[in-house]
């Protein structure tokens, strides 16, 4: 049966486990859309344009706000990150599901968008944030300065949880994948989401009469 596709936002302190989970997602259901952020930021070792991100100057930037093709932007640690529109709509008008890997900030906009009935949003808490500093230390990419302002920020995102659909404690990998297929698979069977379920009701009833 068709239905409409979802915009799936997942968000979650750097170093939560939102990335990670993400990726599962997508192993574990191929046919999910990955929302691929536009940003201003340089490329980190081993990203490429395109996959991991949408590169572009704040001149580029700035010029695809002003024409109205971002979803959400948002600057973050002096560098702007935006979703592109124009993906997003095509995989909807087609019933596949994206994925978006956005902060707090992102999944507000997505959610007072004019798309946002078609919305399920996923908030990702580490079990400590004595755990979720040593996360970020093992990741060996950041300095001290910059793990205390990212420490920082995280509570403020962790201050957000409440305005998603969905809190999940990431204190177990394979547990917290389980739960998020769950979501997803009671979200896709929804009765607001499928399309023609009338229809097929009807004929249901129409066979005894």
């Amino acid at each position: 049966m068709r239905r409409s596709g979802l915009l799936i936002i997942l968000s979650s302190p750097s170093g939560a486990g939102k990335t990670t989970l993400s990726r599962r997602l997508m192993a574990w259901d191929p046919s999910l859309a990955f929302s691929v952020s536009a940003t201003t930021r340089p490329p980190r070792p081993g990203e490429v344009d395109g996959q991991h991100y949408h590169f572009c100057t704040r001149e580029e930037f700035a010029a695809m706000v002003d024409g109205g093709q971002m979803l959400e932007h948002a600057e973050v640690f002096g560098n702007l990150y935006g979703t592109p529109r124009g993906p997003v709509e095509t995989a909807m008008s087609a019933g596949r599901d994206t994925l978006f890997d956005v902060d707090w900030q992102g999944g507000q906009q997505i959610r007072n968008s004019a798309l946002g009935q078609h919305v399920v949003s996923i908030f990702v808490l580490p079990p400590s944030l004595a755990e979720l500093e040593r996360r970020l230390r093992n990741r060996g990419q950041d300095s001290d300065a910059v793990i205390a302002g990212r420490m920082q920020k995280s509570l403020s995102e962790i201050s957000h949880w409440a305005e998603y659909d969905f809190v999940l404690i990431n204190d177990d990998l394979d547990r917290t994948e389980a739960q998020l297929r769950a979501i997803l698979t009671a979200e896709r069977l929804r009765r607001s989401r499928r399309i023609g379920m009338g229809d097929t009701v009807r004929k249901l009833m129409e066979e005894r009469q």
